[in-house]
């Protein structure tokens, strides 16, 4: 088994921690988390893929133990993620994008579409079908950027919400360990990640409005796609998933039976379906 191995690197002078597998030569593999999470979400997938790929997982700049942003915007953060995979030597890779990273992962996409060797979205939404009635406290605040609809939100950052993500839609509790959800609250807990994550909800709206350009990139350039979701996601609905195969003639769509965080109960399952995907 490939170890897993822990570093640090400055990007555009801001530390950056990441996890990294597999053996140089190998086809490179881009894991991006998403909300409120870190590279710890990958944790059980790395492992199961470290033969085939080179794998590299950094915490997104806000979350984990990596800097916050230069700015609090997805722009900001796919800049930081560009010029990471340049300083490590991702120079084409697959991508795994979850929650927040597909924005971020697919501003990568337009921005290189020659380094995007093949996309996995576990969860990681680019349709409007996809977004669920939970999105309606942010909408409120898209619509309305006030102190009220901003403090409204805070309730998405406590621990109750935090757990309620990770169990919400999975058939047995018992197997969600505590450790993900956990350490999502220590680290949501630090000095100014409470402002990161709220002016972060305000600026997801910017990923909305390009949803028509990825979705543009997705017929124009034809990558080898695998979507593989919990269909149980209190905010991205199968829906998301089921289209993406409308403009992606091979795409493959799986959906399973758990919830947002689906690498909680099913990372084998996943594993399996990109290792068959992109044999």
């Amino acid at each position: 088994m490939s170890p897993i191995r822990y570093r640090t690197t400055m990007v555009d002078g801001m530390t950056i921690f990441y996890r990294e597998a597999g053996t140089t030569g190998l086809p490179k593999l881009l894991l991006l988390h998403g909300f409120p999470t870190s590279s710890h979400m990958f944790r059980d997938l790395i492992p199961l893929l470290a033969d085939r790929f080179h794998i590299v997982a950094p915490d997104l700049p806000g979350f984990g133990r990596s800097d916050d942003p230069k700015a609090n915007s997805f722009d900001s953060i796919a800049d930081t993620i560009e010029l990471f995979t340049e300083i490590v030597g991702f120079d084409r890779y697959l991508i795994y994008v979850f929650d927040y990273g597909a924005p971020t992962g697919f501003r990568l996409a337009l921005r290189h579409p020659e380094r995007i060797a093949g996309i996995i979205s576990q969860n990681g939404n680019a349709y409007i079908e996809g977004l669920s009635d939970g999105w309606n406290p942010i909408r409120a605040y898209w619509n309305d950027g006030s102190a009220a609809n901003r403090n409204a939100l805070r309730t998405m950052l406590a621990p109750e919400t935090t757990y309620w993500q990770y169990t919400h839609g999975v058939a047995d509790i018992a197997a969600v360990s505590p450790d993900g959800y956990t350490l999502d609250d220590h680290y949501l807990a630090r000095p100014g990640a409470e402002d990161v994550q709220l002016d972060l909800f305000l600026d997801y709206k910017s990923n909305i409005a390009l949803y028509p350009v990825f979705q543009h990139y997705f017929r124009t350039h034809q990558p080898p796609f695998l979507a593989v979701w919990g269909r149980n996601d209190p905010f991205f609905l199968p829906g998301g998933a089921d289209a993406f195969a409308r403009d992606m003639r091979d795409a493959r769509v799986r959906l399973l039976d758990t919830g947002h965080f689906a690498l909680e109960t099913h990372a084998a399952e996943i594993a399996q379906e990109i290792r068959a995907h992109f044999a």
